[in-house]
């Protein structure tokens, strides 16, 4: 599998570079900026990219607008999105397109290396993959009718929202599969949410319930409309 980078810090990128390899992935290549990252995406069309948010010269949002524009120039082209803390502003953006084959997790979740590939796996597949911290900070930002899901519930949501199907949300939670069948079924009820939806698309359809209803913090800086 076939990864571009875009991440200006040495130190990161390098460990990046040498973990992916021993995983099994291919960097073909690192770029330091938004520039050389969309002319990577352009020479080499690779499988899945991971993207910094924040990106030389102002380190603002030049990352995840990068990301957007390769979208757009190559619908379908899966992102991972990496942030050194939760912002939601950039995760609603990520979230606006429905089209599969996002993720945007913290920097920290490198360290877990399983959690790391399977999510990049998972987003290289045209899946979902959201930082739990982001979850639970758009769940809490979000008022009734989430506050009717019982605490089982919102743990179910919130894995769902990562983009976990229900046999590994019934082994993270330690239930059965026909009691993750009941709770997806209580929480799309309760969130008016159709349920005939399965896969990927029932995720979208929860993250873009999030996105609707959970708000947004408001950017430090002021940026230009994406490209």
């Amino acid at each position: 599998m076939r990864v571009v980078i875009a991440e200006d810090n040495v130190l990161l990128s390098s460990g990046l570079r040498l973990l992916l390899n021993s995983q099994g992935f291919e960097v073909v290549t690192i770029a330091a900026d938004a520039p050389g990252f969309l002319a990577s995406v352009e020479t080499h069309r690779p499988d899945v990219t991971i993207v910094d948010v924040r990106l030389p010269p102002a380190f603002r949002d030049e990352g995840i607008r990068a990301a957007v524009r390769a979208r757009r120039d190559h619908p379908g082209l899966p992102v991972l999105v990496l942030s050194q803390y939760v912002e939601q502003e950039y995760a609603g953006r990520l979230l606006a397109d429905a089209r599969g084959g996002i993720g945007y997790l913290l920097k920290d979740r490198v360290s877990r290396v399983a959690e790391f590939t399977d999510a990049l796996r998972r987003v290289a597949g045209g899946g979902t993959a959201m930082d739990p911290e982001v979850i639970a900070q758009l769940l809490a930002a979000r008022g009734d009718p989430v506050d009717a899901l019982t605490a089982r519930e919102r743990e179910v949501l919130a894995l769902m929202a990562e983009g976990h199907d229900n046999a590994t949300i019934a082994e993270r939670l330690v239930i059965t599969g026909n009691a993750v069948h009941k709770h997806i079924g209580n929480v799309f009820l309760k969130l008016g949410l159709s349920a005939g939806d399965s896969g990927h698309r029932r995720v979208r359809a929860v993250l873009a319930y999030l996105r609707r209803h959970g708000g947004t913090a408001p950017s430090p800086t002021t940026s230009p409309p994406l490209a």
